[in-house]
């Protein structure tokens, strides 16, 4: 993660330096105030997009005050001295336009699509409340309900939800990424506006903050429209993230059961942590990429989707890499069995189909169409300007460069036979898994703890004949979430 000197911001001289050109339409600057900014051009349609990334999110908030990175996204809607509670959002609305944001582990972001002449507007708008957000009294409880709703409908209602936020407390048991990004219902119920004040007024700063625009408009009109509407904001001393607790190393596999009324069939997933896309070096992080494609990528084409859903074993198999991350992230395996397969049958196959995988490694035509669909993929993204814009806003946002944005697709396209082979290794030959299953749970079920309503979700340990085999025995008494939450 890259750490921004205010010494160094606030020596800066004020003579405004070159562009940094990038290929592709992209060109990059930042601010005197330290807030980077990166353009992207595309004068197809007279329509612009503006995403405001703030590099704080709710991993790095400290113990008790879960939820409050996403709370005071929430609270970022309610105005300033110039605007009422709203105007912002009725405002781009009038204008033909649409905003939104979200809030992740790492960081939380804030948007807006619009007509490329009404840029200044939302440009005014955003850097107003960048700077002078107003929480008045009659808000703050009003708006804490409303998360506490979202969390209800959201979570607290969907075992599928749940089960993740149990999967991610029993993958993290050290990491903040092991708790709810929308954060636990108890701890959400004790958030004040005291605490949504303080988190804005150490963390809200232009030289925490990255400017994407996308769209109609020019290098020049973005750099003389961010420095009327950002470049007087004052940059503030201490915004860098604090060291978060890192995870101890696992020593052997741990495995849940969460069993619930409420869901259809079985579905597996299993984690293990994985390096995150790293500055400056992606090769890696690449490979892994890769190896998620030609693993689960497709239902039809993958090896999961030919070697389990295409004979019969599995109604869904796939696989998936989380990379767009700060700290270490997730490897993931999806699995739901076929009707009449039993979990123990479709594990097995599971585990089967990946050590064969392992032990004749990746068919040569298939890796190249791998790496042609996903060569195709990034070029079909850059037809968006707001994919686009997420893509350098994400990584700008987790530490990444924007070269390192623009280095990807080569990136990927260099992986090699070996580099797959050496992902798999570190994936499939490693014990440091966590493995649940989320099953149905019938009214005439005999294992249903007394005193546990039919609604409610059941977390089973592993019988003790059974953690002899697997290793370590978890049952996460709290829940964790899943990487974004999405809300506005």
């Amino acid at each position: 993660m890259r750490v921004l000197c205010l010494a160094a911001v606030l020596a800066a001289p004020m003579v405004a330096p070159a562009f940094a050109e990038m290929p592709s339409g992209i060109t990059s600057f930042t601010l005197d105030n330290g807030m980077e900014a990166v353009v992207i051009e595309d004068h197809r349609a007279p329509v612009v997009v503006q995403m405001v990334w703030y590099k704080i999110g709710s991993a790095d908030e400290v113990a008790g005050k879960t939820g409050l990175a996403h709370y005071l996204e929430h609270l970022m809607f309610k105005g300033t001295e110039k605007l009422e509670a709203g105007e912002l959002s009725k405002t781009v609305s009038a204008n033909g336009g649409m905003d939104n944001a979200f809030t992740s582990y790492d960081f939380t972001a804030y948007f807006q699509r619009i007509a490329s002449d009404r840029l200044p507007l939302i440009m005014e708008m955003e850097s107003d409340r960048m700077a002078n957000l107003r929480i008045g009294e009659e808000d703050w409880q009003a708006e804490r309900q409303v998360v506490l709703e979202e969390r209800a409908q959201r979570t607290d209602s969907d075992p599928a939800a749940l089960f993740a936020e149990e999967r991610s407390a029993a993958q993290y048991l050290n990491h903040p990424y092991g708790r709810p990004v929308i954060g636990w219902r108890d701890e959400m119920m004790g958030l004040t506006r005291a605490d949504a004040l303080k988190w804005y007024e150490d963390y809200y700063a232009p030289n925490n903050a990255i400017l994407i625009l996308a769209g109609d408009v020019t290098p020049e009109r973005a750099r003389e429209l961010a420095e009327q509407y950002y470049g007087a904001i004052p940059a503030k001393e201490g915004v860098e993230r604090a060291a978060r607790p890192q995870e101890p190393t696992q020593r052997a596999p741990r495995r849940m059961e969460m069993r619930d009324p409420r869901v259809p069939q079985p579905q597996m997933t299993r984690t293990v942590v994985v390096p995150e896309r790293n500055p400056g070096d992606q090769k890696m992080a690449a490979a892994l990429s890769v190896l998620a494609e030609l693993l689960g990528g497709s239902p039809q084409t993958s090896v999961l989707g030919q070697k389990l859903v295409m004979t019969g074993k599995a109604l869904y198999a796939g696989a998936g890499y989380e990379g767009f991350a700060v700290d270490p992230t997730n490897f993931y395996f999806s699995l739901v069995p076929a009707d009449g397969e039993t979990t123990e049958a479709a594990e097995a196959a599971l585990d089967q189909v990946l050590a064969d995988f392992v032990a004749e490694g990746p068919d040569p035509a298939q890796l190249e169409r791998i790496k042609t669909q996903i060569r195709a993929s990034q070029i079909y993204e850059q037809d968006s300007a707001h994919g686009r814009a997420y893509q350098y806003g994400q990584g700008l946002a987790t530490g990444l460069s924007v070269q390192d944005v623009n280095d990807w697709p080569d990136i990927l396209a260099e992986v090699t036979a070996e580099d797959v082979m050496e992902a798999a290794d570190l994936v499939l030959n490693n014990k440091a898994t966590v493995t649940g299953w989320l099953l149905p749970l019938q009214p005439s079920d005999t294992t249903l703890d007394e005193g546990l309503a039919l609604g409610d979700p059941q977390i089973s340990r592993i019988p003790p004949e059974a953690a002899a085999d697997t290793g370590e025995t978890v049952a996460p008494t709290e829940p964790a979430a899943e990487a974004t939450e999405v809300t506005q």
